[in-house]
Parts: C-alpha cells; sequence; structure tokens
C-alpha cells in the first residue's frame, strides 16, 4: 500500500468556446491531430489543501483490476477484466475476496444497488449479470442479438434502472431490473464506438462516441438518439459527467482536452496540463462540481482537478504505482474520495481537497 500526496496550480489552458450542431462530422477512425484555432489564459489558483493518493495492491496479478464502485457497508467491488472474476476489497484492513465467473466473460464494468446487488457486463458473454447480495448466486442475462452486442460500461438512472453502453456493436441499451426487459437503440453513425455514459436529472442518458467527434443523447421514452457534433474534428471523447447544473463535461482523449456542453447547447474546452499527449481518460464529478481526469499519456498518469469558478486545472497528483492507465472513476461523496483501478494492478482512493 503506498500513499501519494502532491499539489500543483496551472497557470495557461487553452479555452475554446463554439455553439453546437448536428450534422455529419468527421469519418470514423483515428483522427489526425487538428489545430487549435483559438486560445485564453486562465488564472492561477493555489489551493489549500492536497490531494491523498492510496493504493491497494490486488492480489491476483496480470488481471487488470478496474472500474470500483462503494457498495452500501463500505465494501469497494470491481473486476478483473483479464481475470473473468469480480473482486471486493474491505479498505478498513486492506482485504480482498474474489469470485469468479465463467471463464471468457471479460467483465469490463460494474455497478452496485443499494442493497448490495452487483450488476456486471459481460462484454466478451454478451450479457448483463446479476449478483445476489444473500446468496452470491449470478443471473446471466442474455443480450437480445449476442453476436453483435457487447455490454460494456454500466450506470445506473433515478429509478435504478441501468443504461449501458456497447462500443463493438454501436449501440446502447436499457434493462429495467425489475421486469429484465432490455431495449436496444443503435447509434445513427456507423462505428461511433459508445464508450462512456451518464444520466442526466431529466433521465436521458448521455454518452461519448469514441470513434468520431460527437456525444450523443437518447430518449428514454423513445430512445430516440440525437447526436451533438462537437468543434474539433479531431476529438475523441471517451468518459463524460454531468455536475448539478446540467452542464455535460467530457475528456478528449485523442488531443488533450477537457470540454463542457452548457444548457445553451455551447461547448467550451480547455487544453488540458498534459497537452497533446495527455490521452485523458477516467474521469469524475465531485458534489462541488468539480471535474477530475486521469491524464494517462505521462508516466506514472497524473489525476487533474479542475476549478470551473477560476477556470484553472487547480490540482495535481501522481498515481504512485504510476497506473499504466486508469480507465474509469467513481466519486464516493460521504469520503470525498475518488476511487479507480490502475493497469498497474492496484485499486486506488483519492482523498480530494
Amino acid at each position: 500500500m503506498t500513499i501519494s500526496t502532491r499539489r500543483l496550480a496551472y497557470a495557461t489552458v487553452a479555452a475554446v468556446v463554439w455553439a453546437t450542431g448536428c450534422g455529419d462530422g468527421s469519418r470514423p477512425g483515428r483522427a489526425e491531430p487538428s489545430a487549435d484555432p483559438g486560445a485564453a489564459q486562465a488564472p492561477a489558483l493555489d489551493p489549500a489543501a492536497e490531494v491523498e493518493i492510496r493504493e491497494w495492491t490486488v492480489p491476483w496479478p496480470s488481471t487488470r483490476p478496474r472500474d470500483p464502485y462503494v457498495g452500501p457497508d463500505g465494501r469497494v467491488w470491481f473486476v478483473g477484466q483479464q481475470g473473468d472474476y469480480l473482486g471486493v476489497l474491505t479498505p478498513e484492513d486492506g482485504e480482498f475476496a474474489r469470485f469468479d465467473l465463467d471463464p471468457g466473460a471479460g467483465p469490463h464494468n460494474l455497478i452496485v444497488a443499494s442493497d448490495g446487488t452487483v450488476w456486471y457486463a459481460g462484454n466478451r458473454a454478451a450479457h448483463i449479470g446479476r449478483r445476489d447480495p444473500a446468496s452470491g448466486a449470478i443471473d446471466k442475462l442474455p443480450m437480445p442479438d449476442p453476436a453483435a452486442e457487447d455490454p460494456h460500461t454500466l450506470v445506473f438512472d433515478g429509478e435504478g434502472d441501468i443504461w449501458f453502453t456497447m462500443q463493438g456493436g454501436n449501440r446502447v441499451g436499457h434493462l429495467d431490473t425489475e421486469t429484465r426487459e432490455i431495449r436496444i437503440a443503435e447509434v445513427p453513425t456507423p462505428e461511433a464506438r459508445p464508450y462512456g455514459i451518464v444520466v442526466d436529472g431529466s433521465g436521458r442518458a448521455w454518452f461519448t462516441e469514441f470513434g468520431v467527434n460527437k456525444i450523443g443523447r437518447i430518449d428514454p421514452a423513445t430512445m430516440a438518439i440525437e447526436e451533438i457534433v462537437l468543434p474539433r474534428a479531431g476529438t475523441r471523447p471517451r468518459r463524460l459527467e454531468i455536475d448539478g447544473s446540467g452542464n455535460v463535461w467530457y475528456v478528449d482523449f485523442a488531443e488533450g482536452y477537457l470540454g463542457r456542453i452548457d444548457a445553451a447547447g455551447e461547448v467550451r474546452e480547455w487544453q488540458t496540463p498534459g497537452g497533446q499527449a495527455a490521452r485523458p481518460y477516467g474521469m469524475a464529478m465531485d458534489e462541488r462540481g468539480r471535474p477530475w481526469f486521469v491524464e494517462t499519456g505521462p508516466s506514472p498518469n497524473r489525476l487533474i482537478g479542475f476549478d470551473p469558478e477560476t477556470e484553472a486545472f487547480a490540482w495535481s497528483a501522481e498515481i504512485p504505482s504510476g497506473g499504466g492507465s486508469v480507465r474509469h472513476m467513481f466519486y464516493h461523496p460521504p469520503d470525498r474520495a475518488i476511487w479507480f483501478g490502475t493497469d498497474a494492478g492496484t485499486i486506488g482512493r483519492a482523498t480530494l481537497p
């Protein structure tokens, strides 16, 4: 177990403002870097407190522990993507437990309900799994079209139902957790690669289209998808979050930007401290409306915090294990803590200022 604390204020970021629109966007696939069409100076912020990062080494090497989620009893659940298991950490004593899944399940992500039920994405086996908190039994809910649907990232809505993306299948789905009904919508743009997903206060699911420069929004009643084209053709949004005011924040993995879409549809972006090579990936939003993300380009990876009031990247903390890649993060308000997994084989907790 290791601990890292650090604080750093960044004085200069690029701030670019556009109005969004809908259209064809760029061709799917890898984009070449595009020029920054404008920049503005952002003020420096001297933070009053530091970020503290603590990591626990997972006892099963080379299994890619990822996507931790704090359950109602305070234990931290996660998946072993390359080990086909569900894992759980008790932070107080550092003890781990492992629950094996069928070989080839390829669990990509999990979420935990208020009653302790664990839901996971069986990415390589075309199902969503449900682990009963009392018996430990696992039910597998197959996708309507197992040949074309690969559950990727799950998220709860306000009713306790689940929205999920399917990156390879180019679809977004909704699971009614009571009736077990699964509804599927195909993304209009081919090879859009729907990736990160969040739900707003109106019950609409927002998701990134990692294969193109778009963010999608889906209506829960009709399953109709609206696509928002981001201004730079080279943008490849990977994760996103929504703050208390309804602003949608995203990270551009390809060119190293933090972006925001406000209620009026205006897009504003800031070049991240690591620049074009930053590779921002895992993302979380705290209760104060501050977006946090990890730059996976640098080694070690760096957790970065942005202050929307001052428009400064105000906090930075290196991942003690190096990270490798931090792919997804979960914010737990009672502890003011972000939980994450790393390709270095650890589960981490960042306690925020």
